[in-house]
């Protein structure tokens, strides 16, 4: 049997044996559970090993780990001895980020990610070269599962106009079950394409476009470019039938696969994370200038749009380049992240984002602030904010101050932006009132800092 310690925030999943972060795996005999007090559990990997899934068969642990691959590769360590030192690589780092492994009869599925796109593999248990499986889409898988006594797998696959579709795995290749009623949406007139961004640095962002297959590039068409980034969480292909009547009416949906996010595995969120961060953001601005110069849209015809950790993209977006943008909709995001210590799920997003308690944290969090950055007589475009009055992940003081801080009127000259609380202008009843996470008692301080460290 085995224990999993997470350390850091909860994979997204609806399963526990895939994307983990900053865990210690353990192995233990199941006799043990007959005396739990001295039952001998035996450390397999720490926190260092990097292990982000796993797998068992009869008599081997199979660990998916960054360690030493950027992009992670497949380490199966046997049962008997549980020791790293003697694992074997069953599966080597490639240009695929892999994310999961699962055992089906005597083969090994391997589940890959590549710029965003679900890929799958299969091997021998027994060794050999893993093999691709011809996928019926270019993807997602967005759920799969395996029989402990029969060899077979279900996988449910969907792609951007393709619905959802359970597939049967028999060991060999992918047989469409029927199971899912087929949608009575039709998408056959609209297409998906992958195109790749120029970063500012010269990194290929991959940039996935949706429209009608009869869209003329003349620069004029509505368009709404979203990402994330952020968490090592991709930004997956997903089947929206009710944006058919965006596109049939000329629109573009474009999504941003970010630094930050999982598109490429570890390296690509470690690219965009911590004082890394402003690569998320300029990532979403790069590509928003890539959709204007091919002719999809212009400024005057483009939206952004994010939901929580994507107001992060948004949100800098929208105070660094105002000019690019008709509206921005910005959904219980974290748009003002140096307060983020204060919040229920701060804490446990500090390895994502930093802490003000540390300078390099500080730093990192000065990045992603959007709410510091919003500067008066600036002409912001049309934004759209929203919240949940009892989200516990971000609260709605966060929107509610960037919505004000975008409507807000010029301050007297030579007045601070906090001087109606705890300064030497404020009035004397109010001096001494006590604060509320609403108020900004360090502005002053955190301004800057913003400007020393940019």
């Amino acid at each position: 049997m085995l224990a999993i310690v997470s350390h850091g925030a909860l994979s997204p999943w609806p399963w526990t044996s895939e994307q983990l972060s900053d865990c210690t795996v353990y192995v233990a005999p199941r006799a043990g559970l007959a005396d739990p007090a001295a039952c001998p559990w035996r450390l397999v990997a720490g926190v260092a090993d990097g292990v982000t899934a796993f797998a068992t068969s009869h008599d081997t642990l199979y660990l998916v780990s960054h360690r030493d691959a950027p992009r992670s590769h497949v380490l199966a360590v046997p049962l008997a001895v549980p020791d790293l030192s003697r694992a074997r690589v069953v599966v080597p780092a490639g240009e695929r980020a892999v994310e999961a492994v699962r055992v089906v009869g005597d083969r090994l599925l391997v589940r890959d990610l590549d710029g965003g796109v679900s890929r799958v593999r299969h091997a021998p248990l027994s060794g050999g070269e893993p093999a691709d499986l011809p996928m019926p889409v270019d993807g997602a898988i967005l759920e799969w599962t395996t029989h402990p006594a029969r060899p077979e797998a279900l996988l449910l696959v969907a792609g951007w106009t393709d619905a959802p579709r359970l597939y049967r795995y028999d060991g060999q290749s992918l047989q469409d079950t029927g199971l899912a009623p087929r949608s009575p949406v039709d998408f056959g007139e609209v297409h998906a394409r992958t195109l790749y961004a120029p970063g500012r640095d010269g990194t290929p962002i991959p940039l996935t476009v949706i429209h009608h297959k009869d869209l003329e590039l003349d620069g004029d068409n509505p368009a709404v470019l979203t990402g994330y980034g952020s968490h090592a969480i991709p930004d997956l292909p997903e089947f929206h039938p009710e944006l058919l009547a965006w596109y049939e009416l000329g629109g573009v949906y474009a999504v941003a696969h970010l630094r930050g996010g999982g598109a490429y595995g570890r390296e690509w969120h470690e690219a965009g994370r911590g004082e890394r961060k402003e690569a998320t953001i300029t990532d979403f601005i790069d590509c928003a200038e890539h959709l204007i110069a091919l002719g999809y849209t212009r400024p005057g015809r483009l939206a952004g749009q994010g939901v929580s950790g994507g107001g992060i993209p948004t949100g800098g977006a929208l105070v660094r380049r105002p000019d690019l943008w008709a509206a921005m909709a910005i959904q219980v995001p974290t748009v003002n992240a140096t307060r983020n210590d204060f919040t229920e799920s701060g804490p446990i997003n500090v390895p994502e984002f930093g802490s003000v308690t540390t300078e390099e944290g500080l730093r990192a969090l000065l990045i992603i602030d959007a709410y510091l950055r919003v500067r008066d007589g600036v002409p912001y475009p049309a934004v759209l904010l929203t919240t949940g009055l009892h989200d516990a992940r971000v609260p709605p003081w966060q929107p509610a101050k960037l919505a004000a801080a975008c409507r807000r009127p010029p301050p007297p000259a030579g007045r601070c932006c906090c001087a109606s609380r705890n300064t030497a202008a404020a009035r004397p009843e109010t001096r001494n009132m006590p604060r509320s996470p609403m108020c900004w008692p360090s502005c002053c301080t955190l301004s800057r800092r913003h400007d020393e460290y940019g």
